[in-house]
């Protein structure tokens, strides 16, 4: 299948305070040096956070990560997860049409998608609130035909019950996902023959369709707002970080859409990248991970951080993997007696005021690049 970028392309893209501390969450789940292995769920939470994966998006992530843009083009371009189109804004609907789906109805239920959605797949309805595809198996042949709508399975489906999700959808509910026919899970139709004391004490719904309710978040995208970030990995559950630390955009409803469908400021796609720009602290092509326009208050309440005389055993650490921080920026930390993770993760509001204020040549730094959490998480990752 030819996957391909959008034509159209917002100008920007960065991660919202609380996704942005997510994402570094799962980085420092990987020894230094294998940070490209979060690629794929930094990838995810982008497109959770803006409907679809742009281009700026995809460069965003793997300035992250380390990675010329190509290798991270491979793994979007790659698996049919990502969507590389602007999606509607309720939910991108992906209908099954392998064997087991085929033989039991899919081609219908993809009649359906092009009568109430549109007759070309990846596009948008007219009310901009669905698009749909046909994909390969999704491994749900034993509740076939299926389709996954926004992040979970609706199985046993038929024509007249698709119709029904997509008007449940449009009107704002969420129908619980899973079996629609009444199956639990995927057991025989005519019920269990065996392991019938399997049913005594289970749940409402099978696990997947449970978690589901649980958690609340089926269609939901994930813009930070709402999310508790657990880190099981670091034996800590991280707050949404405050507006005050973050500075990045909000998303907004149609964010990436094309003009004339959403007012989103828009530019054509550029021509092929040739790979990650250089960041040495002072690249203007660098990507940041918060908005550039974030800056230190003005009038803050400054307070100098403790310094050390040199780095402690006479080893300092390698500042530079805090993204954001080149060459010269890890001198100029030097300079100022900043030589440990530890050291950034202690500093406190006033602390990160003063550093901002006297990165020479470098001033809001460590607000825009958010220094602290990065070290945080760095400093947590070398005490397991």
């Amino acid at each position: 299948m030819l996957r391909r970028l959008h034509a159209v392309q917002p100008a920007s893209f960065a991660f919202t305070p609380a996704n942005l501390a997510w994402a570094n969450g799962q980085i420092s789940k990987y020894p230094v040096g294998r940070q490209a292995s979060a690629i794929i769920p930094l990838l995810w939470r982008a497109q959770e956070q803006e409907g679809w994966l742009s281009r700026p998006a995809i460069e965003h992530v793997a300035d992250m990560l380390g990675l010329a843009y190509i290798r991270a083009l491979e793994v979007a371009t790659f698996y049919f997860m990502f969507q590389l189109q602007p999606v509607g804004s309720i939910a991108h609907i992906q209908v099954c049409g392998t064997t087991s789906c085929m033989i039991c109805g899919a081609e219908d239920l993809v009649a359906v998608c092009k009568e109430l959605v549109n007759a070309k797949a990846h596009a948008l309805s007219a009310d901009g609130k669905f698009s749909w595809e046909e994909v390969e198996c999704m491994g749900a042949c034993a509740n076939a035909p299926m389709a996954q709508i926004g992040k979970d399975y609706y199985e046993d489906l038929t024509p007249a019950k698709l119709r029904d999700l997509i008007a449940r959808f449009s009107k704002g509910e969420v129908p619980v996902p899973g079996p629609q026919n009444g199956r639990y899970a995927a057991e025989p139709l005519s019920g269990l023959t065996s392991l019938k004391t399997a049913e005594a004490g289970r749940r409402q719904h099978n696990a997947s369709a449970q978690a589901a309710v649980d958690l609340g978040d089926t269609v939901r995208r994930i813009d930070g707002s709402e999310v508790v970030l657990t880190m099981p990995w670091l034996g800590k559950t991280v707050p949404p970080v405050a507006e005050a630390r973050g500075d990045a955009k909000e998303p907004t409803p149609g964010k990436g859409l094309p003009a004339d469908a959403s007012g989103a400021t828009v530019q054509e796609a550029p021509a092929r990248s040739k790979g990650k720009p250089k960041s040495d602290g002072n690249a203007a092509n660098a990507t940041p991970l918060a908005t550039p326009e974030a800056k230190a208050p003005a009038m803050a309440v400054q307070s100098k951080p403790s310094a050390l005389p040199s780095a402690r055993g006479g080893k300092a650490d390698d500042l530079k993997i805090i993204v954001g921080i080149g060459p010269k920026l890890e001198i100029l930390c030097h300079k100022l007696g900043f030589f440990h993770f530890d050291q950034i993760a202690a500093w406190t509001a006033a602390e990160i005021a003063w550093v901002d204020d006297n990165l020479e040549g470098f001033k809001g730094r460590v607000t825009r690049d958010n220094w602290v959490d990065q070290a945080r998480s760095l400093a947590a990752r070398g005490k397991l």
